[in-house]
């Protein structure tokens, strides 16, 4: 009796706990609900839009780190190959980590800014300073430890309608939380080629640096690398659900295929004429001419 009378006890707290858990929940459905809403709102706009081959404003207008005015379309003189980052100079975490990642990719690879490429950091900021981007390139060189990068490495500033203009033209959507007085913002290098025109976005904080080199080399149109550096990129494909080249098997096989054919015509037509000397010395040795001494008054 003892037991059935504890067992009902154990059924009752059980089912208190269920109703007070089911309780609990409904409160905090809404609650929830509210919060994702939220965050849904505040991220509303936020994100890359791919665009691929779109054309940068080149007239657009933007101050340098020397307080200099300039357009975009000094940057892009048809040669070399340009790598954009979007930032905000305050950024209290992300936009360091982009241009941190960008720097150690880049150390790792021989190609600089200003020699084989260009690259930009423009604030989207409108309220940002040539004051501030000219101590974040002074810091960023340093750190790359490459001071002659000082020339082809640009850091600007600008107006409101020229940031838009450039941000909406690449599909880099951005936000400003006045909550936590700071932009919503997503991590990407993007690619241009040099004419202006988006070739590859490189997502993420940390990029592999045979990536952002062939990234470069594709975007670069055949006007930067080596025939070997050519070949390079035939054998590779950017795979964009992993963000990498990977090797492309079946051009690596069509390569394979030309380079045996090459090395094998190369022996052949070797064969061939070792073969048709052999006989022409057969032939005049049958008519009784003396080749050794007919070489040598060739060297004579």
């Amino acid at each position: 009796m003892r037991e059935i009378i504890n067992l009902r006890a154990d059924i009752a707290a059980l089912f208190a706990a269920a109703v007070a858990l089911a309780a609990l929940s409904a409160t905090a459905a809404p609650a929830y609900s509210q919060i994702a809403q939220r965050d849904v709102e505040e991220l509303e706009g936020v994100g890359i839009t791919e665009m691929p081959d779109a054309q940068i404003p080149l007239g657009a207008e933007f101050t340098d780190e020397n307080g200099n005015k300039v357009t975009l379309g000094k940057y892009f003189n048809g040669e070399k190959p340009v790598i954009l980052t979007l930032v905000y100079f305050e950024c209290p975490m992300l936009c360091t980590l982009v241009v941190n990642g960008a720097v150690d990719a880049l150390q790792k690879i021989k190609w600089m800014p200003g020699r084989e490429f260009e690259m930009l950091t423009v604030s989207f900021n409108p309220a940002e300073t040539p004051i501030l981007s000219k101590l974040k390139k002074q810091n960023y060189i340093k750190m790359y430890g490459r001071p002659d990068a000082a020339r082809g490495w640009h850091f600007l500033t600008g107006r409101e309608k020229d940031i838009k203009a450039l941000t909406e033209a690449v599909g880099f959507g951005y936000k400003w939380n006045e909550k936590r007085k700071e932009y919503a913002h997503s991590a990407a290098l993007i690619v241009l080629t040099p004419d202006g025109r988006v070739s590859r976005y490189i997502y993420g904080v940390m990029y592999d640096p045979a990536t952002v080199r062939l990234s470069l080399l594709e975007a670069g149109e055949g006007k930067i690398g080596t025939p070997l550096d050519k070949v390079m990129l035939y054998c590779f494909h950017f795979d964009s659900s992993e963000g990498k080249y990977t090797m492309h098997a079946m051009n690596v096989m069509r390569l394979g295929a030309l380079v045996t054919l090459f090395a094998l015509g190369t022996t052949m037509s070797g064969a061939w004429a070792f073969a048709r000397v052999r006989r022409r010395d057969g032939r005049k040795a049958a008519a009784g001419v003396d080749i050794g001494a007919e070489e040598s008054g060739k060297w004579a």
